[in-house]
């Protein structure tokens, strides 16, 4: 995220950190809400300012307003026709309507913000005023497809991996007729296509010059993408899934050539991936600065422990340009899927590692019901006061500039002869203008263990430890913390402790 600013980035912004937390929105529900709330229609240049403090005090770095471009007509009916889609319509939200799908936001009918959530004034208007307070904003890229009625099907159809009539009459669920032109629906390489949204050719080299000039365009709107399915676009990838279809694939990667083009005209610019099948490192190398920890997310919600402290082996180059989360719109909610307090363990877990980390609209009040993104309105939930209390302590702990600027380590842990629960721990370490030690147990038993703080010159000294989150202090000598520290946790508790020195003499009790 270093560089010079982008010259026509609003004044205001401090230099970016290297571990950010970024919120992300559901902008088109957002805005429904705080219509409701506040009894007249709103939309992104008319948000009330105590809404954007209030994401501001949370202590985010970046906001990423998910779902900001225009939305499809056609994809809207693609929607309302398929009964899968209206089943989960009807899952989420029993009282929905028609009106209330208002299409995908990964159907892009156009680069420019949607009408009805403010237009680009609108737009403009809420990066102003997240620059204010010092937030940076983000919003989407969607490299592989585009919406049945996005100008370029009937501008520019060479853009489009195209089929025949005998391919749309043999298989009508993976191509799609627009303007006369029978053009194959976007697909990954395992899953059958998406029947609202047509594949671009990323072999194309005219399409990767407009990749570039859209991605221009957006870059002087805010601050960051966050580029949908990065890795359906890299060469392998991209060959595997359309063969003889596109050709060979041509001597550049798609990554490096539009990313090194946008920086030219924007350095600075963040690129953030979406990114499955273990792509991550390969993605980084191509020019990304973050990319999702998905594998961290599975071992959190599935694997164990030991699973979870070796994925924290790996080089910290690697893991500093990992984006943690125990949510996303294209997960379950974390409140249902790791359910009890589990979910706080998980959460104190990936959001206290190193790199980036991801906090999703609805997350900090336990919300359950993951909402369809074709859908503008959220059901109505009840708020779960026990998690919601519980993520005000933990964000207030991660304000600390040390876990956003900081040095991040993995520390050891040991236990004794025919008692191998320590192995159910996690322990690592954040050093700065302050000084933390985090243990997590990540099983369902109570673990007892040794942790070792990474720091020789503890030695000698007497420090409290202060876990904010769960309101416990204690009263270490340095050279216990350096040997390995006594740690007992029950099931899917944690220690968030920070270090402070005791004065020399003092009567510890």
């Amino acid at each position: 995220m270093d560089g010079m600013p982008a010259p026509d980035r609003p004044p205001g912004l401090t230099p970016p950190v290297a571990h950010p937390f970024i919120y992300e929105i559901n902008t088109w529900a957002w805005l429904e809400s705080l219509s409701v709330e506040e009894n007249k229609p709103i939309d992104l240049g008319s948000v009330p300012p105590r809404h954007w403090d209030e994401i501001a005090g949370l202590g985010f770095d970046s906001v990423w307003l998910m779902g900001v471009w225009r939305r499809s007509a056609a994809g809207i009916a693609i929607a309302l026709a398929n009964p899968a889609l209206r089943s989960d319509f009807q899952a989420a939200l029993p009282d929905w309507r028609a009106e209330d799908v208002v299409g995908s936001p990964y159907c892009i009918r156009d680069y420019v913000a949607d009408d009805r959530l403010g237009g680009p004034a609108g737009l403009a208007a809420a990066r102003e005023a997240l620059a204010a307070r010092g937030l940076r904003l983000i919003l989407d890229f969607v490299p592989n497809h585009v919406a049945p009625d996005h100008p370029w099907t009937t501008g520019t159809p060479g853009l489009f991996v195209s089929g025949t009539t005998a391919d749309r009459d043999r298989d009508p669920t993976s191509f799609i007729e627009v303007g006369g032109r029978v053009l194959a629906n976007g697909r990954d390489p395992y899953f059958p296509a998406w029947p609202d949204v047509v594949q671009l050719n990323a072999f194309d080299p005219a399409l990767r010059s407009a990749a570039v000039e859209t991605l221009r365009s957006i870059a002087d709107q805010c601050d960051g993408v966050r580029c949908d399915m990065a890795m359906l676009v890299m060469n392998d990838v991209f060959a595997r899934t359309w063969g003889a279809r596109v050709g060979p694939a041509p001597s550049a990667e798609y990554w490096p050539t539009v990313i090194t083009a946008v920086r030219e005209s924007h350095p600075g610019f963040v690129f953030l991936a979406e990114a499955y099948w273990d792509l991550e490192w390969s993605l980084m190398q191509q020019g990304f600065d973050y990319c999702y920890d998905k594998r961290l997310y599975d071992r959190l919600l599935r694997g164990s422990a030991e699973e979870v402290r070796l994925h924290l082996l790996a080089e910290p180059t690697y893991q500093n340009a990992l984006v943690r989360f125990v949510e996303n719109h294209d997960e379950p909610r974390a409140a249902a899927a790791f359910g009890g307090g589990r979910t706080q363990a998980a959460a104190v877990a990936a959001l206290t590692q190193t790199g980036a980390r991801l906090i999703h609209h609805g997350q900090l009040l336990g919300r359950r019901v993951r909402l369809p993104v074709f859908l503008g309105r959220f059901p109505a939930e009840p708020a779960d006061d026990e998690l919601a209390a519980f993520y005000r302590r933990l964000l207030a702990v991660v304000a600390d500039p040390t876990l956003r600027a900081g040095h991040w380590q993995l520390c050891e842990r040991a236990g004794w002869p025919g008692d191998n629960t320590f192995e159910n721990l996690v322990a690592w370490s954040w050093n700065g203008a302050t000084r933390w030690l985090i243990v997590v147990n990540l099983s369902d038993a109570p673990a007892t263990g040794r942790v070792s703080a990474p720091w020789p010159d503890l030695r000698g000294h007497r420090w409290q430890l202060t876990d904010p989150t769960r309101d416990m202090r204690f009263d270490r000598a340095g050279d216990d913390l350096a040997d390995g520290l006594f740690v007992r946790l029950d099931a899917w508790q944690w220690h968030l402790l920070r270090l402070d020195p005791l004065p020399e003499g003092a009567d510890h009790g």
